[in-house]
């Protein structure tokens, strides 16, 4: 009798199982479907698309290495902004939307920190599921023709800001425009699970 329960609950886990991440090279996901931004405004990842490219994060409000990496998200962002790269912020923690994660305590959160780009839901972590995002953070540059150039963490040292040695997202930005190959395109991303469920 256990036999059938525990190959039911396999099968349960491995049916949630998100897609591997977006190859390099790969064209933006999804790009049209409509998101619900801190604003009360509707976004597409499409539309927000700078005249250099897009940089895609998948965060939220409660990690602790999320926290952790705070500033550094608004550094990053503030600098891909500064070269017209768009940036939409992505909260896919469906599990507690009606908690912490709700779109409420989002803008809350975007406030303090005084967010100058998209912040928005990720409803039934639909978009995760079809960028392969697993962790916060988690970062996806795309160029200005949505094809994928980089993923994976700001820098290589996601818990102690004091011992970053190499910052591939801003590396990687500045590599795209000023139209060279970039030298690290895929780097592990550290960070708390994205609660699906």
């Amino acid at each position: 009798m256990k036999q059938p329960i525990i190959l039911l609950m396999l099968t349960a886990f491995i049916s949630f199982k998100p897609a591997d991440p977006l190859p390099i090279g790969a064209s933006l996901p999804k790009g049209d479907l409509q998101l619900n931004e801190i604003s009360g405004k509707q976004i597409t990842l499409r539309e927000s698309i700078g005249a250099n490219g897009l940089l895609v994060m998948f965060s939220c409000n409660t990690c602790p290495v999320v926290v952790a990496n705070q500033g550094r998200t608004v550094q990053v962002s503030q600098n891909a902004l500064k070269n017209n790269i768009g940036v939409v912020l992505l909260n896919s923690n469906e599990a507690d939307r009606n908690g912490k994660e709700s779109l409420k305590a989002m803008k809350a959160y975007a406030d303090k920190h005084k967010y100058a780009w998209h912040y928005a839901e990720d409803k039934n972590s639909v978009l995760a599921d079809a960028f392969g995002a697993n962790r916060t953070p988690e970062c996806f540059l795309f160029d200005k023709n949505g094809k994928l150039v980089y993923h994976g963490a700001i820098d290589d040292s996601p818990q102690d800001g004091d011992r970053v040695n190499r910052n591939h997202l801003t590396q990687a930005i500045e590599e795209l425009i000023n139209g060279k190959e970039i030298s690290v395109k895929k780097s592990r991303s550290v960070g708390c699970s994205i609660k699906r469920n």
